[in-house]
């Protein structure tokens, strides 16, 4: 990420402020918690920064959201909201703006040529492996979207993440008074889909017809919402890229966040935590930021095993849409510097998931490696793509459809143009969103006959949970017909795609094998061979380290 860049996206910030002189009021939206006053460009009108709940500061720091109260005044919907409380990182676009525990925010843009009053909503949540990202990322900006699509009103949503947004309190002193902190990020995430119930009507939006769609930790969020009672009736379909409900950890997994959170806190005390001032958060966050839970399958909010719910038929009331890159785990390349640490990582992951599988179970990865071209180390990444990617997303869909569920599947395989990335995860972004001069992922400007291919696509769907074009036919994937639509440069529909991958590996799902690295034993193979031979493991460590900070999902990566 280039200087210029972080200082558009600092400088980019401002506060919005109460209005109490004329205004637009073509320009306006009558919300009930106040009348919000937008921006135009061209045919577009954004508005920015749009608080859904009530600050989480305070009593309700660690707290699960509170609605806004109601209001009459008029205020400026100019600027952003801030960012939640992240590290800085270069391929994290979001975390160069201002950041706080003040950041239930979001964002809104129609088309003003469109005057309906019903159109369809499609409600954006954003990766950054939960413990980054915000509706600052110019990925995200909406304006390129809607000019083309004036039928959809876009949203955005800033929900909390990392040490604000998913921590297990449960291990401190007083920690049994804040049961939702381990999935507070979702319940962000629902609490904005009600404002949106409540008020999207004021932009034009019809609250009957909204579709949440997201990439990565926004793919998981998305695929765990259908799972949840308490979003039930918020949303009518769901669009997940690269993310499911193997995006998750158990409650053992989390409590390493935990323990790493009372060493850098120097406490074991909720009280003391609470005493603590927003700069002190950020200085702690420093600290622990590399070591993010996901969401936690509490049994309380999400279930133990949320398959159950697709399984269950559950969710056959939603329109899913869901896929996955073909060579996610590429992205990591430039995450952790290069392919020496990059391989060194994928090797000690890999050998400590091996220890957790039956011997029946890896003979079937023997001969997974033994059937994918490349060294060992490509050989792991396409296992990860696998098991930690496109069979969870296929799991859902075959789930979701075997109930009577309408769902679809794509895989990616159009590629960026940065160094050995190919199909690499998130490069699919700038063509979803029409931003081609985001070349964060893609290394160049996307192709616009696919980004607007893409969009047709996505807002079809949107539209009337079909997602076919006048020139593409895209049937609907069941377990029969495992129909999936393969995007090329000439996008077209592929039957059974991978099926010895997915013969072999599915029955490892049940594992759940997924980014908890806190806890990864350097006592492998691998490591004492590296040892043996000579080899200057420290890079490939640091390497493993900056592996853990982003690992396996979210907007990451080189951009």
């Amino acid at each position: 990420m280039t200087d210029e860049s972080v200082n558009r996206i600092r400088e980019s910030y401002g506060k919005n402020s109460v209005i109490t002189g004329e205004y637009d009021s073509e320009l306006s939206a009558v919300c009930r918690n106040g009348i919000f006053v937008g921006a135009k460009a061209g045919n577009v009108c954004s508005f920015r920064g749009i608080p859904f709940a009530k600050p989480p500061v305070g009593r309700l720091r660690w707290k699960a959201p509170e609605p806004v109260d109601d209001c009459d005044s008029v205020y400026e919907a100019y600027y952003n909201g801030k960012s939640p409380i992240q590290t800085e990182w270069p391929s994290e676009q979001a975390s160069y703006y201002p950041r706080s525990e003040d950041c239930l925010y979001l964002n809104v843009w129609k088309n003003l040529s469109d005057t309906s009053s019903d159109k369809p909503v499609m409600v954006f949540l954003h990766g950054g492996s939960y413990g980054w990202g915000g509706t600052a990322d110019p990925m995200y900006d909406g304006k390129a979207f809607v000019s083309k699509h004036p039928d959809i009103i876009l949203v955005t949503v800033g929900y909390r993440v990392g040490l604000m947004g998913f921590v297990d309190l449960s291990y401190f002193e007083g920690g049994e008074a804040y049961p939702d902190a381990p999935n507070l990020g979702i319940l962000d995430q629902i609490e904005a889909l009600r404002w949106i119930q409540k008020n999207i009507s004021a932009f034009g939006g019809n609250p009957g017809n909204v579709t949440v769609f997201g990439e990565s930790a926004g793919g998981g969020s998305v695929s765990l919402l259908p799972v949840i009672p308490q979003a039930k009736g918020l949303f009518r379909r769901v669009i997940a890229e690269s993310g499911s409900v193997a995006l998750t950890f158990s409650k053992e997994e989390c409590r390493e966040f935990s323990k790493r959170l009372m060493s850098a806190a120097h406490t074991k005390s909720v009280k003391k935590l609470l005493s603590l001032s927003e700069a002190e958060l950020l200085k702690i966050n420093e600290k622990v930021n590399d070591y993010n839970n996901f969401p936690q399958r509490d049994g309380r909010l999400i279930p133990l095993n949320p398959y159950d719910s697709y399984q269950n038929g559950d969710t056959t009331d939603i329109d899913i849409l869901i896929g996955t890159n073909s060579e996610e785990m590429n992205y990591w390349i430039g995450e952790v510097g290069g392919v020496i640490p990059y391989s060194f990582s994928m090797s000690v992951k890999f050998e400590n998931d091996m220890k957790k599988i039956s011997a029946h179970e890896k003979k079937r990865v023997d001969l997974f490696m033994s059937a994918v071209k490349g060294n060992n180390t490509w050989k792991m990444s396409r296992f990860y793509d696998e098991l930690m990617f496109r069979l969870p997303a296929v799991t859902q869909a075959e789930l979701h459809s075997k109930n009577g569920g309408n769902a679809y599947m794509y895989y990616w395989t159009v590629p960026s143009s940065l160094p050995m990335r190919n199909a690499c995860h998130a490069v699919e972004l700038a063509y979803v969103f029409g931003n081609l001069e985001e070349t964060i992922y893609t290394g160049e400007v996307a192709d616009e006959a696919l980004s607007d291919t893409v969009m047709q696509m996505w807002t079809n769907f949107a539209r009337t949970g079909n997602p076919s074009t006048d020139s593409l036919v895209w049937e609907p994937y069941t377990g029969k017909n495992r129909a999936t639509m393969k995007i090329t440069r000439n996008p077209h529909i592929q039957y059974d795609l991978l099926s010895r991958r997915r013969t072999l590996l599915s029955p490892l799902l049940r594992h759940m094998l997924n980014p908890s690295y806190a806890t990864l034993n350097y006592n492998v193979p691998f490591v004492k061979k590296a040892v043996a031979g000579g080899t200057a493991i420290v890079a490939g460590i640091a390497g493993l380290t900056i592996f853990a900070v982003k690992s396996l999902t979210g907007r990451d990566g080189k951009k």
